[in-house]
């Protein structure tokens, strides 16, 4: 299919134009995260309603996932993957490189919310493998309540030494509130 792409899981085709595109990516990890509001941002990113690849109910640290499969195999040389967040594609640092390595094979560029990043180049590589991995360290259970507690106001999650290690330099001023 040349001129013709899947793209969302209702199965809907859309015609692709000669010029590159935007297309965009939504994953939800679970039903009750809402999918109509992602969807909603892409569209105010310049994603079209027809261009919008899901998964819903699928986590970010596997590459199994058939909405992501569509959204690699639509893109074409030009064309510019659109996501709201870097950990609504991948929250594994070794997920991230690939995806970015596929997408700078095809010469497709990443747009993480309204910033554009050239996986070919090598400051936008870093970045996102800096990204990657802070949401790998939050997607993972011995590191989330720990990163949680370090950002987040009001009661703490207990996860050991860590959480108590945040907790007493927040008291002493050293993190912020």
């Amino acid at each position: 299919m040349d001129w013709q792409d899947e793209c969302r899981n209702d199965g809907a085709l859309f015609v692709r134009p000669a010029m590159p595109i935007r297309i965009g990516y939504v994953r939800c990890s679970n039903h009750a995260q809402d999918l109509e509001a992602r969807q909603k941002a892409l569209l105010g990113l310049g994603v079209a309603e027809n261009r919008i690849c899901t998964d819903h109910g699928l986590t970010g640290t596997g590459r199994d996932r058939p909405g992501l499969a569509q959204v690699l195999a639509a893109l074409r040389e030009g064309d510019t993957l659109v996501v709201s967040k870097l950990d609504r594609l991948a929250r594994s640092v070794p997920d991230a490189r690939d995806i970015a390595k596929e997408l700078e094979r095809k010469g497709v560029t990443l747009a993480l919310g309204t910033a554009v990043h050239d996986p070919s180049e090598l400051m936008d590589r870093m970045f996102v493998n800096i990204v990657v991995t802070f949401a790998e360290f939050e997607a993972d259970p011995s590191g989330c309540a720990p990163a949680r507690a370090w950002r987040s106001p009001g009661p703490r999650e207990s996860c050991g030494e860590e959480a108590e290690t945040v907790r007493k330099a927040k008291e002493r001023g050293l993190a912020d509130a």
